[in-house]
């Protein structure tokens, strides 16, 4: 199984998928379009463990709603992130039991060499 999550209105997910070169193997999810629903997020959860751990914590709503300042718990992770795709670090590439989320350096060299091994 091959997914990339990401939002196409998005410059950072553009240059990375510029950058990454996903042949047609991988569905291709567009956020936005196709909100992330419970099924999907489970199959990313069994990989982390963790709904923080595919939390943006940088999502613009955070603050509009104040909860940057709350303790969330992994229960308010899982509902905010099917609330609204914002919550959602992106982009994230599934192949096989892997997982790279996010646009950091370091998770984009991690999936490319990843990929040249394939």
């Amino acid at each position: 199984m091959r997914k990339l999550y990401y939002l196409s209105t998005c410059d950072t997910c553009k240059r990375l998928l510029k950058d990454w070169k996903l042949d047609d193997s991988f569905q291709k999810i567009d956020l936005k379009k196709d909100p992330i629903n419970a099924n999907d997020l489970q199959e990313l959860y069994v990989r982390t463990r963790s709904y923080e751990s595919l939390f943006n914590k940088r999502a613009r709503l955070l603050r509009e709603r104040g909860l940057k300042a709350k303790d969330l718990k992994e229960a308010d992770f899982k509902s905010l992130l099917l609330e609204h795709y914002s919550f959602l670090a992106r982009p994230i590439v599934l192949i096989g039991d892997r997982i790279f989320i996010g646009n950091s350096k370091a998770n984009s060299e991690a999936l490319i060499t990843y990929l040249k091994g394939l």
